[in-house]
């Protein structure tokens, strides 16, 4: 297996592991390019205080989707922080069945993180696009000029052509190995070039070896799209380095 120094987890929640200091710890210990999410802006502050203390850790400030039904009214609070950082996440929508209720809120507040990250400029943003690949792309398409800030499809679901229309877009592309055991999300991953793809864990919602994933773990990432393009992972390690550099020095 390879090394984990020097791979990136690009979407993970590090404040919902049961010691959030100690997994921030874990993960900079590891070397492994640390993402951490929040659900809500008033987790940021928390997120934020332990990401500066290390080398390999950055917070991002966000609003999920999936809380939008009980915490539209925090995105004032989400305003006040925006400043603060050049990550957000995790924010987007959700359209399946359990929240598809508070959709049309969904993209109020979508919108409103777009319209919000175009004027301040810069930033990178990671995105949950659940049954929603399409709506998810349009609001980005009409409220997020591509030179205004870079959008990253966390865990994307979506079909072939709405993976191609995402690349054409300019869009990256967090990938999980979850994904790359599921055969119709393994044949949307082929169409992907690799140089559009970071890997992520999305711990602790995964599982690896029958416990939650830890940043690390994107090892195992690494390994299997070594597998589907035919590389060797160390090659696939160093593009998603070079696609992650790219990133922030684009958006820098």
């Amino acid at each position: 297996m390879i090394a984990s120094a020097g791979l990136v987890d690009f979407h993970c929640h590090l404040d919902l592991y049961p010691d959030h200091p100690a997994a921030v710890l874990e993960a900079d210990a590891a070397g492994v390019f640390t993402l951490t999410v929040t659900t809500t802006p008033k987790a940021w502050p928390r997120n934020n205080e332990l990401a500066q203390a290390t080398r390999h850790v950055r917070a991002a400030l966000g609003l999920h989707p999936q809380l939008v039904g009980e915490r539209a009214s925090e995105l004032a609070v989400w305003d006040e922080y925006l400043a603060e950082t050049r990550y957000i996440g995790e924010v987007g929508l959700d359209a399946g069945p359990r929240f598809y209720k508070s959709f049309d809120l969904q993209k109020a507040v979508f919108e409103h993180v777009l319209r919000s990250c175009a004027k301040a400029g810069g930033k990178v943003i990671t995105v949950h696009s659940i049954r929603a690949a399409t709506a998810v792309l349009n609001h980005v398409e009409e409220f997020l000029p591509p030179e205004k800030g870079k959008i990253v499809l966390h865990w994307f679901t979506g079909t072939k052509a709405e993976a191609k229309r995402a690349v054409e877009m300019g869009c990256y592309f967090s990938i999980n190995a979850a994904m790359l055991d599921n055969e119709r999300h393994n044949s949307m991953v082929s169409v992907i070039p690799l140089d559009r793809m970071l890997t992520e864990t999305d711990g602790p919602f995964t599982k690896t070896m029958e416990r939650a994933s830890r940043p690390a773990d994107v090892a195992f990432v690494v390994e299997a799209l070594g597998r589907l393009y035919s590389q060797p992972a160390i090659t696939v390690a160093a593009t998603i380095r070079e696609n992650l550099r790219r990133l922030i020095v684009e958006e820098g």
